[in-house]
This record gives structure tokens, sequence and C-alpha cells, in this order.
């Protein structure tokens, strides 16, 4: 078995790896063990009782954080025409049509979200392969495919962040910075929480949420009670 060094070692020392945390007390944790020499970021990880193969149990949507994320997001639209001059004007990082598919086709994403004006989806849609594995593409479910682009733009770099469960019924995310106060920390998990419990699928039978962590970038996990987490709305779908 791998050693783990001696900074991975100390920031395990004080956890239960086996006990659940209440919110508070888990983030404290996760502060107090943030040593790397960055900002690390705070991710959320939940697992879900879904078995995303099947259609009526995929969980996606968008949730804009209370408190942001503490990251600049880089955005890209797709648009043409008087479209396009209003993402320029609402902020937009990288704006085009076939000119931008063909940046994105060379391999040249020098981006972190996608928006599109719902005519250039025909466009948008060949990028599929290359977006779609990045959990980039376009979509009119999580609002990024709209004609009001200004309201797009702002979301996704206001704090907007946008979840899909991957193949194991999991669903992360990062919500916040080490920086961040504790009460902004709790109240980023608690909205990202509540918002993938709404997102309950018609589909998903039994037991919904079946565990919660959180961790830095660099530090270990710390298991949540889903109670100290979730709303009462939200407790009554998990």
């Amino acid at each position: 078995m791998a050693q783990h060094g001696k900074r991975v070692r100390a920031s395990r020392e004080g956890i239960d790896r086996d006990k659940l945390y209440g919110l508070t007390d888990a983030v404290q944790l996760i502060k107090q063990r943030a040593t790397a020499k960055f900002d690390e970021t705070v991710e959320i990880a939940m697992n879900l009782g879904v078995d995303p193969r099947h259609a009526d149990q995929m969980v996606r949507g968008v949730v804009s954080l209370p408190n942001g994320t503490g990251r600049t997001q880089r955005v890209a639209v797709f648009a043409r025409g008087a479209k396009a001059d209003e993402a320029r004007a609402a902020g937009a990082d990288v704006v085009g049509a076939e000119d931008l598919v063909e940046r994105v086709q060379a391999g040249n994403i020098d981006f972190d979200r996608c928006i599109a004006t719902p005519d250039l989806m025909p466009l948008v849609g060949r990028l599929g392969k290359v977006l779609g594995p990045r959990g980039m593409m376009p979509n009119p479910k999580v609002g990024t495919v709209t004609m009001d682009v200004t309201s797009a733009i702002k979301g996704a770099k206001g704090g907007s962040v946008e979840f899909r469960v991957e193949k194991a019924g999991i669903v992360h995310a990062g919500v916040g910075k080490v920086s961040f106060d504790a009460d902004k920390l709790v109240e980023n998990i608690k909205a990202f929480a509540d918002a993938v419990a709404k997102a309950k699928p018609a589909g998903a039978k039994g037991q919904y949420i079946n565990r919660i962590a959180i961790s830095s970038t660099m530090g270990p996990g710390v298991k949540v009670e889903p109670s100290t987490v979730l709303s009462a709305a939200a407790a009554a779908q998990h």
C-alpha cells in the first residue's frame, strides 16, 4: 500500500472517517486542514440513488450560489448580429459563430462556460463530441441556450454552477473557496444541495440522497449528515 506524505497524514488527523458531521463542523474541519499554498476550492460530492443510464433517472440543473464560487469564469457565446453585440456588452470573453466553431474544432477552448442563442444550435451541435465530454455543451434545461444572453452571462460569471450526475450516481461541484467565511460556505453548500434535491427525477425510487461529503482541493474528505445540509422542503424530496 502506498504511503501518504506527512502533510496528508497531518490533514487527516482528528477526522473520524466513519462519522457523519454536522455541516458547520465539517466546514470548519475543511478550512482548518486546507494547507496548500493556493486558495483551495471547497468541493461537495453527493451520492444519489439513481441510475443515470435510464433517461428518467438523469439529474442535471443549474444553481446560483448566494456567495459566488470565488472563481472567475471565462464565458463563450455563440451568437450573431445584435445578440453578439449584446453578449460583448454583457462581458462575454469570446463571441462568435462559424469562426468560433472552427476555433473549438481546432482544440482552442479558452473558456469555461458556453452559451448559445437557439438559432445557432444547429451549428453548435457539430461540437457535441468536443464540448459534451467537458460538460460544456449548451442546453436549454440549464439556461445556456437562450435569447437572454445578458442574464445567462451574468449568471455564469456571478456564481451559477451547473451539475450533472455521473455514471456512478455521483454529483459533484465546487461551491466556494477555503478563504470564504464559514457561514458563506455553509450557505453555498445548502443552496447546491437543495438544488440537487429539487432536481429529483421521476424515475428515482427509494432513498434519493445516500451520502454527502465535502473536501478541499488538496484536503481530506469529511462525511456530512444530510439532515444538516438540506432545507425542510429539500429533505422532503430526500
